[in-house]
């Protein structure tokens, strides 16, 4: 489709429309402005702001987990790119797709050095597998449906497209058409025999991760278990796992590096499908890295980028398992009403009565989720999305792209006090389109986990300055008032029974509700 009159920005508009796109986070500035425009009068596209651009990236990679599809970001230069990198590299760890669009200055503009002058592709290659910059208004929209092309790559990768000014604002923009999805790598024929030899007993694991962890997949390996007497696993943080009553349970790797050598080490053949193998999450003084066993024997069968379907299918068949009832399905069960104080044992047993048919937990809890799994595996069916970066400030945004591309489903947010201040402005997001998400936010006024890391790391005794680099105090931080200020109902919770009555009253809410849940 060729159009003399559209420009640039117009056509990368309708491009990406074509190619699929339907959402823009978006967190513009000058250099961005005819893309706004065309956002303006071009049907077809919505527009989300974000305040911060961490923002906007981490809400294009819970859409992306939820709606198995691109959504597009619009960020401004290279300090605005810059400000998304950390959620960008949870993305990319996800194995989430994300369409990029940064602005840049004209390449006349450049040549002054003017104060936002950066290298914007250098910036983008930590986190990003495509990198293009659109050198004239008439290649932008095939540039943006190689963009969207790229960021369909299996499991999902990031696509960054630079958008000069002149080319956004210069006529002879030309749409291009959508161009034909890729396909999913095939699976290691040549390790199928192997692998299904080698799961044999209570010696051998089947390690899963990506999309090994739908429900008709996790079926499938819950036969294989059965079938083969083998123990099944997934990954620490999965970027989405299918849970709950009636759908086969699968335990994690733990993340603590003690607890996870002893759960790793009576396995001597392990079969990795969509995972990879076990590591610790930080190197240790006198610990090691490597979480298998010595001499375990490991084979990939599938990596992320494979069609895991067909190879959990395939393997159920040389297992022998196709005909075989699935193991560990759980059966529908609640644990007992706590009362009394909160702490980690009673918040987790609140938390699994709360769980509603169908939702979306996107968790952040660090330290305080660690007890949430086993107490919540017989909740009514949901699904649970992890931070699989560890850079923090993920949830709250993550949660924005979850309800957008689920609106008809319940979220839930659960998220430390210290991560929830990385990315905040998640809330004004959240208030402004109206959001059914019920926010936790466990305020223990300090970043347990590194206090733990201080005694992994091998510091003891740490004095009082090092224990105060890690406190939230001084003042407390007020995330009521933070949320009433951003236009999000909210409250505290100290009891299990406060929490349960705030809980009932966030869910029952069509929009954004936050829960201060003091322990």
């Amino acid at each position: 489709m060729n159009d003399t009159q559209m420009n640039g920005a117009e056509s990368l508009v309708h491009s990406l429309i074509a190619n699929g796109i339907e959402v823009c986070f978006t967190n513009p500035g000058t250099s961005e402005m005819h893309f706004v425009a065309a956002l303006d009068h071009i049907a077809g596209m919505r527009s989300v702001l974000a305040l911060q651009e961490g923002v906007a990236t981490g809400a294009a990679d819970g859409y992306y987990r939820m709606a198995r599809k691109p959504a597009s970001t619009l960020l401004h230069l290279g300090p605005g790119l810059a400000n998304g990198l950390s959620n960008l590299h949870n993305a990319k760890k996800a194995g989430s797709g994300i369409v990029n669009i940064v602005g840049e200055h004209a390449p006349s503009h450049i040549a002054l050095d003017a104060p936002l002058t950066s290298d914007i592709a250098g910036i983008a290659r930590p986190v990003s597998h495509w990198v293009h910059n659109s050198p004239s208004a008439a290649t932008v929209g095939e540039d943006a449906a190689k963009a969207v092309q790229a960021a369909m790559v299996a499991p999902g990768q990031i696509a960054t497209l630079i958008l000069p000014s002149d080319t956004a604002w210069t006529e002879g923009g030309i749409v291009h058409d959508a161009l034909e999805p890729p396909a999913p790598t095939d699976f290691d024929q040549s390790v199928l025999e192997k692998a299904a030899e080698a799961l044999d007993g209570p010696s051998s694991l089947l390690l899963l991760g990506g999309e090994a962890l739908s429900e008709a997949n996790l079926e499938m390996a819950g036969r294989i278990a059965a079938r083969t007497g083998c123990k099944i696993l997934s990954e620490w943080s999965n970027a989405r796992l299918e849970r709950g009553a009636g759908r086969v349970e699968i335990g994690r790797v733990p993340y603590p590096i003690d607890i996870a050598l002893k759960v790793l080490e009576p396995f001597d053949r392990i079969v990795l499908l969509g995972a990879r193998a076990p590591i610790g999450f930080f190197a240790y003084p006198g610990k090691p890295a490597v979480l298998t066993r010595e001499g375990a024997e490991i084979l990939t069968l599938a990596d992320a980028g494979a069609d895991l379907g067909a190879a959990l299918h395939a393997l159920t068949t040389a297992t022998g398992a196709s005909d075989t009832a699935p193991a560990h399905v759980v059966a529908p069960g609640l644990p007992d009403r706590p009362s009394g104080p909160l702490d980690l044992d009673r918040l987790a047993q609140v938390i699994a009565r709360a769980i509603p048919e169908d939702a979306i937990v996107v968790d952040e809890s660090v330290t305080t989720g660690r007890a949430f799994f086993p107490v919540t595996k017989g909740a009514p069916k949901h699904t649970w999305l992890n931070n699989c970066g560890g850079s923090i400030g993920y949830s709250l945004p993550a949660a924005i792209g979850a309800a957008i591309a689920c609106p008809d489903r319940k979220v839930m947010t659960l998220t430390g006090d210290g991560s929830a201040m990385y990315t905040i402005q998640a809330l004004w997001t959240m208030a402004r389109e109206n959001l059914d998400v019920t926010v936790l936010i466990f305020a223990n006024r300090r970043y347990k986990i590194l206090q733990g890391e201080l005694t992994n790391v091998g510091v003891g005794n740490p004095g009082p300055r090092a224990i105060d680099m890690l406190s939230l105090d001084r003042p407390d931080l007020q995330f009521v008032s933070m949320a009433r200020s951003m236009g999000v109902e909210a409250c505290e919770a100290s009891t299990c029974e406060e929490l349960e009555t705030a809980m009932e009253d966030g869910l029952a809410s069509s929009g954004p509700y936050l829960i201060q849940v003091n322990i």
